[in-house]
Parts: structure tokens; sequence; C-alpha cells
């Protein structure tokens, strides 16, 4: 009685009577297995098994992508509200308001931290001492099988597991979130909260907002080959500093002084603990490893004295100071935004800026600064001659970026946008008897992510001209940049596409419609539903043209393999007729 009055209150009721439904199911199911082997009923035996395991992975795949990244993202909401100036009473009303929306948005951004924390210990097992991390699972390693664990493993082991990977998880964003906020508030109380109110008619500005971040500005960033470098070289040093203060460099980065006199080290083996730039490189010495057939699970190292002492009080302490203290925390968390405030202040005044234009270009400011400095670094040795002839090739390297970038990510987008917001968003939101607005701002947002979109989904399908001209273009990178191929191969024939797709409409509706003298109404619903009608018409049309490719192709296939001989069509009827009736003339001759 209490569950049917909890689950008629509740926003999941369906949900939550769905899982436990498959608990009972699961329940019901050990106890037929057990019954069935104790009367030793084989058959019956085997196929409750069977179902046992695909309602006992089905259960533990909602759990591990459903629920863990849903904990997650409310615990990352719950400890970042003083960031925002919140409070949970405004968290349950915007619950009360969109339940499903809620707890979508709060599973992805679990999502999102949960693949970014993964991306970090995947670099972090390239750069210690292997068999450190041995409490965690390696996802590199090709005898890693998650379905088969969740098969042949007990429930008990599976919670056990779920219940640490909650607290460590939970414990790292306290570490990193909720004390450095703290911190922050503290030492500098006029910086926070963080702007990300913004309230416009625009029905997705902020989600456009997130998704532009989370899509292009951070996987732009922690792509690019430098900035990973950049990132295990800050580890590797913090690693280095902290391992010999406190003896335990051997433990965490192993003997590199003794590589040749190691056992381990021997011609056939690769050893995964060199220092960036040393040798034939993490990078390469992690393929390496993964083609020999698995990673290297263990290797020796010197055993200090109070090695545990050391190990979790000393080091962990270090460790847990260099998390949230201002120092280390303040330059990643807080310095993008300030960059990207001051920035925004020469163009917006003393208006308010949501917090996601002033991260994304405050992160883009602190990258060009940290790559300017360590290139002019690099040229520093090679004289004032080859310094201003390399500032000349780069000032007009990024020329002609900007000029891509104005077409590519600028022109291309902007259409884009445009078009997708006059065939599906406008004839779905607005009504015939309004008149839709456009938001130029959140239409190039949204064509940035769907040009991404067109791009992969180009690039995965088959050789035509758009996919040689990406690939050419990916394959010449920056360096080599050859503007004169980018207009003329992609950004023109683009463009023009675009254009004619927004412009013939539009002359359609607004130029022949009114000669033919129709009514006002008819006038306005040519104008809304031309854009979507033309584009059926053309997805037709390229349906049919394509058929009748596969059908000619079909045919001339079946008539070669029934009459093709060597480079010679031959009709075999016309010749068995020909034989059939000169035998029959023979016969009655």
């Amino acid at each position: 009685m209490m569950y049917c009055t909890y689950s008629y209150s509740s926003h999941f009721d369906g949900l939550v009577t769905t899982i436990l439904g498959y608990i009972l199911l699961a329940g019901a199911l050990i106890v037929c297995h057990a019954l069935a082997s104790l009367v030793k009923f084989q058959r019956p035996r085997r196929l409750l098994g069977v179902c046992y395991i695909v309602v006992k992975v089905s259960l533990l795949v909602v759990m591990e992508i459903g629920l863990f990244p849903l904990i997650c993202g409310w615990w990352l909401d719950i400890c970042s509200l003083e960031m925002f100036d919140a409070t949970l009473k405004d968290r349950e009303q915007s619950f009360d308001a969109a339940p499903g929306t809620t707890m979508f948005f709060h599973w992805l951004v679990g999502m999102v931290y949960v693949f970014y924390f993964a991306s970090f210990i995947l670099l972090l097992r390239e750069v210690l001492r292997p068999g450190v991390l041995w409490f965690l699972r390696n996802l590199n390693d090709p005898d890693f099988n998650p379905v088969q664990e969740m098969i042949h493993l007990p429930i008990y082991r599976h919670l056990r597991r779920f219940i640490l990977s909650v607290v460590v998880f939970g414990s790292i964003v306290l570490l990193m979130l909720w004390l450095p906020i703290r911190i922050i508030k503290l030492l500098f109380p006029t910086f926070l909260p963080y702007n990300v109110m913004l309230y416009s008619d625009a029905p997705v500005s902020e989600l456009s907002l997130e998704l532009l971040l989370l899509q292009v500005v951070l996987p732009a960033l922690l792509e690019q080959g430098h900035t990973r470098q950049w990132l295990k070289r800050l580890v590797h040093a913090w690693t280095f500093t902290a391992g010999y203060m406190l003896d335990l460099h051997s433990y965490l980065l192993g003997d590199h002084e003794d590589d040749d006199n190691q056992p381990n080290n021997a011609p056939g083996r690769h050893n995964n603990n060199r220092i960036p730039g040393l040798g034939e490189g993490l990078h390469a010495a992690h393929q390496a490893i993964l083609q020999q057939g698995g990673p290297v699970g263990f290797q020796s190292y010197h055993r200090p004295l109070n090695f545990p002492l050391k190990a979790f009080s000393a080091f962990y302490i270090s460790y847990f100071l260099s998390l949230f203290t201002p120092p280390f925390h303040y330059p990643s968390s807080s310095l993008p935004v300030c960059a990207g405030r001051w920035l925004m202040s020469f163009w917006m005044g003393n208006a308010m800026v949501h917090e996601l234009y002033t991260a994304a270009s405050g992160l883009y400011i602190c990258w060009l600064s940290i790559r300017a400095a360590t290139v002019m670094l690099s040229w520093m040795p090679q004289g004032r001659t080859m310094i201003m002839l390399k500032v000349h090739e780069w000032t007009l390297m990024i020329l002609k970026t900007l000029v891509v970038a104005v077409l590519l990510a600028g022109v291309i987008p902007l259409l884009l946008g445009l078009l997708f917001e006059l065939v599906v968003v406008a004839p779905l939101r607005v009504q015939l008897h309004q008149t839709p607005l456009f938001y130029p701002w959140q239409d190039w947002a949204l064509g940035v992510l769907h040009a991404k979109i067109i791009a992969a989904i180009t690039l995965m399908g088959p050789q035509w001209w758009l996919k040689t001209v990406i690939e050419q273009v990916y394959a010449n990178g920056i360096r080599n940049i050859d503007l004169n191929f980018i207009v003329r191969g992609l950004a023109a024939p683009v463009i023009c596409v675009l254009l004619l797709s927004l412009s013939v409409p539009y002359t359609i509706s607004k130029g022949i419609t009114p000669l033919l003298g129709v009514q006002p109404e008819m006038q306005t619903l040519v104008d809304r539903r031309i854009y979507p009608f033309l584009l059926m018409v053309v997805i037709l049309l390229a349906i049919l043209s394509f058929q009748i490719r596969q059908f000619k192709r079909l045919y001339e296939h079946i008539k070669n393999d029934k009459y093709l001989v060597g480079q010679r069509l031959v009709n075999y009827e016309r010749k068995t007729g020909m034989r059939v009736s000169s035998s029959s003339h023979s016969t009655s001759s």
C-alpha cells in the first residue's frame, strides 16, 4: 500500500515499477532455477539460467550506464550550488516543472564527467608505473570484457564495486569542486557566483551554448596533440616532485635509471614509464603494449622504509592539498573565466554575459597564450632573423586560418542553422497565424553542431567529392593550409548549395506565387511550407534516382552473368532454337 501511494505520487512511477518488476523477476528465476536443480530438470534449468543471465545483464547495464551517471550528475549539481547562487529549493522547483528534462540533463552531465575522468585515468596509466592503479579497471586492456564480467561475477561483487565507484567519484567531486568553491569564496568574495541565468525569447539559447561548449570547444582543445603532451608533462612533473619528496619515486614512476639492467626491459619488452621525449615515447610504447596482446600488469619497484605510512598518509595528504589549494586549483577553475570576462568587457561593457561564453573564450585565450609562449621559447636559440621569418610565416598562416574560419565556422554554420530553422523548427513550433522570429546567434550555434554531425557522417560514408575534399583538408592541417583549395573545393560549393536552398524557395513563394492570384491564406501557407515541401521533393527525387541506378546495375549484372563470355555477348536461346529447327528439318527429310 505504501509503495502504491509512493509510485502514484512520483513522476516516474512507470520506471520504478518496471525496475522493481525486473528485480522480482530475477528473484523468481533464481528460486525456480534452484528448484529445477533440486529435482534435476536439466533443460528447464538451462533455460531458467539463460533467462536469469539476460535479466541480470540488463539490470547491471541500467545501473552502470543509467543510474551511476545520474548519481554523479546530481552530486555535481549539489556540490556546485554555491557556484551558481542556487539552492536545493530551486532544483526541486525545476524538477517539479520538468522532471524528464531535469533528469536527462543531470544524466548527461554525469556521463560527460565519467567520460573525462576515464580519459584522465588512461593518461595516468601512460605516466605512472604499471601496477600503481591496480584498483581501477583498465579500459584499454584487450582482455577486459564488461559483458563477460557481468555474466560471471556474482551480484554482491557488482554491488560492492558500484558502491566503491560511487564513493570514489563522490570524494573526487568534493575535493575538486566543493572545497575549491569554498576557498575561492573566502579569498575572492566578489568572483562568484557564475552568471548562467540569462532569459531570452529563444527557447534553445542555453541548450545550444552547452552543446557548443561540450561538443566543439572542449574537444577542439583536448584533441590537440600538444595539449595532451602538456597535460602529461604536468602530471609527470608533479608526480616526479612528490615522489622524490616522499621517497616514492620508484613506486610511482619506476626505476628509470636502471632500465638497461632490468630483466623486464629485455629487447622483446616495452616500458610504459618513459619520460616524455626520451626513447620511443609514451604513446608509442603504449600502442606497442596494446599490439602485444595486453598491457604489463605489474613492474617491480623499490620499497622504502615506512612505505604504508608514506603511501596512505603523506602522499595522499599532499595529493589532497594539490587538488583544492588556490595555487593549484585557481588557475584551472577560475583563470579562464577571469580572462573571458576581461575579454567580454571590451565588447559587452558592464552587461551580464553567460559564463559559457566567458569560459569558452577564456579557455582559448589561455591556450593561445601558452602556445605562443612555448613557440617563442623554441624560436629563441635560432636568432633574430629566423624569429622574424617565423613570425612572418605564422602571421600569414593565421590570416589564412581566419579567412577559412570565417567561411567554414561562420558562414556555413549560419546558413545551415537558418535552413534547419526554416525547414524543421519553424513549421513545427510556429502556427500559421503567427510570425516566426529568427535569432542568428542561436541559428549559428545549432549550425555548428549540425555541420559537425554532417562532417562526421560524410567521413564515415562512401567515397564522393565532399568526403575527398574534407579528408584532404584534414591531411593538410593548419601548418600546410591551402586557402585556394579550401575556398574553391569546399567553401564555395557548399555555400552555393546552401544559398540556392534558401533563395530558390523564397523566390518561388515571393515572386511566382503572387502572380497566380492566390488568396492571402494560401500565400501564407506557401510561404511557411515551401521549404519542407521542396526538401521532401528533393529527397524523393534522390531516392528515385538511386533506385533507378541500382536497378540498372542489377540488370547489367544479370545480363553479363548470363550472356557475357569473355568480351562477347552470346544469345544462347537463339542459337539453341536454330539448332532445334535444323535438327527437325533433317529428320523430316
